[in-house]
């Protein structure tokens, strides 16, 4: 009679380890997507928020806002997925707002990053 080792302590922490990457590796893997990320040039920042309608969502200061994009930048990334920034531009906004009839707000600022995308789309 074979007397069979019982899982303990940190054998128990490796065999779930072992069970969650047979899992992972079981799972269809989907292709890395591209995400297009707003972004600004920190020479515009102070002159796009007061254009934006919704200014008083963003960080006052370009050092707190550049912070937070490049943490959702690495957030996506690690993710699997490319990012492709989208810079706004002060002078050209405004006009593309009023030619779709769009407020300036995050909304403009996010359909405007997905036809940016789009139109430079290419394989990943």
């Amino acid at each position: 009679m074979v007397k069979k080792k019982a899982l303990t302590g940190s054998g128990k922490t490796i065999a779930k380890i072992k069970e969650k990457a047979a899992k992972k590796k079981e799972e269809p893997a989907r292709p890395p997507m591209l995400q297009a990320l707003v972004w600004y040039k920190e020479e515009h920042y102070q002159e796009l928020l007061k254009l934006f309608d919704d200014a008083e969502l963003l960080p006052p200061t370009y050092q707190h806002w550049l912070a937070r994009a490049e943490e959702k930048k690495a957030e996506v990334e690690a993710g699997g997925d490319q990012v492709i920034k989208v810079f706004i531009d002060p002078e050209t906004f405004p006009e593309w707002c009023e030619k779709k009839n769009l407020a300036k707000d995050a909304n403009a600022r996010a359909q405007l990053a997905i036809e940016v995308a789009q139109a430079n789309s290419f394989s990943l």
